[in-house]
């Protein structure tokens, strides 16, 4: 989420934007953490999440890597899973951990879930207002102009909205990778543990994402209603 720009206001988003920072050093770390511990089925991240997809009786969705580091995701569009290196090719407790979240988001499209159907409805609309939002707010506070302050406000809207909806998205698919991974006995219970660890610490980033984007949103409502009082 973008930055914006400094006022008084940006009181009521540092608390967000500290538990950002601590939440990106905390998903690093802990990532790092357990990208060294091998899991006890010797299987990758790429295995995992292939078996998983087998298990559920989906046959459609390729898996790739990709480069970078924690830039696994599933693309719907064309049913691909892309893992990055360091989980399509390691048997760590992060990699399965990692692989079988991805591949929970596949599920979720398999099975038409609904937030995830709803959340892929409002891409071009959180593109669009993440962008042209934050413009037109401050180009409306540095005219003064009441109208591109609320535009702003409103385009802006939806890209916050698509932050609040990735949340119950990002936690079925964790809930439904650990289920599975215990189930099919990929990881044991104490494995889990790690696994559970990882994705927990990625979930804080969304949740940080999500009180950022609203305290924003909530800036910007009374910059708005301080420019109508003036």
């Amino acid at each position: 989420m973008p930055f914006f720009f400094f006022d008084p206001t940006m009181i009521i988003v540092l608390p967000a934007i500290l538990l950002a920072f601590y939440a990106q050093m905390k998903i690093k770390s802990t990532f790092n953490k357990y990208l060294d511990v091998r899991a006890k089925s010797n299987m990758t991240g790429a295995d995992v999440a292939y078996q998983l997809l087998r298990n559920e009786g989906i046959y459609d969705v390729s898996i790739e890597r990709v480069s970078g580091e924690l830039t696994d995701h599933y693309d719907p569009r064309s049913k691909t899973l892309r893992l990055s290196s360091n989980v399509y090719g390691s048997n760590s407790l992060a990699a399965l951990g990692v692989a079988a979240h991805e591949t929970g988001h596949a599920i979720q499209d398999n099975v038409d879930y609904a937030p995830l159907r709803f959340r892929h409805s409002l891409v071009p609309v959180a593109n669009l207002g993440s962008q042209a939002g934050p413009f037109l707010a401050m180009i409306g506070l540095v005219f003064g102009s009441g109208f591109l302050l609320n535009l702003g406000l409103i385009f802006f809207a939806g890209a916050a909205l698509f932050q609040v909806v990735t949340l119950p998205v990002e936690f079925n698919a964790s809930s439904r990778a650990l289920k599975l991974l215990e189930k099919h006995n990929y990881l044991d219970k104490q494995e889990i543990s790690g696994a559970k660890k990882v994705l927990n610490a990625a979930a804080l980033t969304y949740v940080a994402a999500t009180l950022v984007a609203i305290g924003h949103l909530i800036r910007l409502l009374i910059l708005s209603r301080m420019m109508d009082d003036d």
